[in-house]
């Protein structure tokens, strides 16, 4: 039994689900979701059983259909400034987490709940989902990243245009769009085929996975030298046990049995 107020949350074949489970608003995002987030993706760092994350909605109509419009009503400049800075940050930690994380998009996924799922490492969305970011409707802009997320997938001329006129696009044409990698048949395919994705991830060396998250951030960082990265996380994977063991299984023919050293 989860031990969340708003999240559902399950340990499986080293996958940590977690469910969004507001079915009744949407799965609106307000202060105690991103909290509650915040401390399940911390869990998904430290647990040495978690392996990968599906992060999903509750119900059929929605993944997250927005923020909880009764918060945002409270906000001003002072509050609004934290408002979106504990979002940014419970998002970026997701981005960074060190253990493959796909956003199964079952419904909606507008305003915070497309920046949960940009935030995500990959993207697969039923054949009903829809994508947005509507904030200009209410005279705001999206303030858990997505201004600067969107541009990276759609790009800048398409991520201006969805901001500014807030239209909705649906799974097929976000498909084309680049923002989402793969988009199901039916809604009950959307989570078997996350956890083929994952069980092909689980195959493959952790400490790998792990820098290709860091090397892959750092493109898109102003902080860092993305090649920089690459060569110094390469040279660390040279250092392990899981690429002697990759080689050797390469040129003896036969699977590896990678054990995260």
């Amino acid at each position: 039994m989860s031990r969340f107020e708003t999240l559902l949350t399950e340990i499986k074949t080293g996958i940590f689900y977690i469910t969004i489970n507001r079915s009744d608003k949407l799965n609106a995002l307000n202060a105690k979701v991103i909290s509650e987030l915040g401390e399940a993706v911390r869990e998904a760092y430290d647990n040495e059983e978690i392996s990968a994350v599906i992060i999903t909605g509750s119900g059929e109509k929605a993944f997250v259909a927005g923020a909880d419009i009764s918060e945002l009503k409270e906000l001003n400049e002072t509050n609004g400034r934290k408002f979106a800075e504990n979002g940014q940050e419970v998002f970026d930690s997701i981005e960074q987490c060190p253990k493959p994380v796909i956003a199964a998009v079952n419904g909606f996924a507008l305003g915070g709940g497309c920046e949960l799922a940009m935030a995500c490492h990959m993207r697969v969305a039923a054949p009903g989902a829809r994508f947005g970011q509507p904030e200009v409707n209410l005279g705001i802009i999206p303030g858990y990243g997505g201004t600067q997320r969107l541009g990276v997938h759609v790009g800048k001329g398409k991520a201006m245009e969805l901001m500014m006129t807030g239209d909705m696009v649906k799974a097929d044409e976000a498909h084309r769009l680049g923002l989402v990698n793969h988009v199901v048949e039916t809604p009950e395919d959307l989570i078997p085929f996350c956890e083929g994705l994952i069980q092909k991830i689980q195959k493959k060396a952790p400490i790998a996975i792990s820098l290709i998250v860091d090397t892959v951030n750092a493109a898109f960082s102003n902080e860092e030298n993305g090649y920089q990265t690459e060569a110094n996380s390469f040279a660390a994977c040279c250092r392990t046990e899981d690429f002697q063991e990759g080689v050797s299984a390469f040129l003896e023919k036969r699977d590896p049995e990678f054990k995260g050293r």
